[in-house]
């Protein structure tokens, strides 16, 4: 029988559990979590999404994407507009307070990535960086 850390799925399941812990606490202050951040990091990246297209590129589940925008609205992170070419859907924005948010963990991101990564040195880094890239975007949805 195999030991669970001869598992690659058990040892990506502790480092995302590792690396969860690692962004909650330096999210803590703010009152946001991870799951937030991710979705604000998403909407900097375009010029809004709707809640359902939030759900599906995160893997959250839908009704998590409500609760989750709300807290954002509440704090002036993000903020839901009529859709330009449907105007009874809400495309989700970040706004300028989101953005400075975002910009203000740039340096705290990487010092958890930094503590994450510590162990490898730059090439394996970037070998890494480039396998989990090739995962997610080949992998199924």
């Amino acid at each position: 029988m195999r030991g669970l850390h001869a598992d690659t799925g058990y040892l990506l399941y502790r480092l995302g559990l590792r690396s969860g812990q690692l962004f909650n606490s330096f999210l803590q202050e703010s009152g946001l979590r991870l799951r937030h951040y991710a979705v604000l990091r998403f909407l900097a990246t375009g010029e809004g999404a709707l809640q359902r297209e939030l759900s599906a590129r995160l893997g959250y589940d839908p009704s998590a994407i409500v609760g989750l925008i709300d807290d954002l609205e509440k704090l002036g992170f993000a903020e839901r507009r009529p859709a330009p070419d449907d105007r009874r859907s809400r495309i989700v924005v970040l706004t300028e307070e989101g953005r400075s948010f975002l910009r203000g963990t740039d340096e705290a991101g990487l010092r958890v990535t930094n503590e994450l990564l510590g162990p490898l040195d730059a090439d394996e880094r970037e070998t890494l960086q480039g396998l989990l890239l090739r995962i997610v975007e080949d992998g199924p949805n």
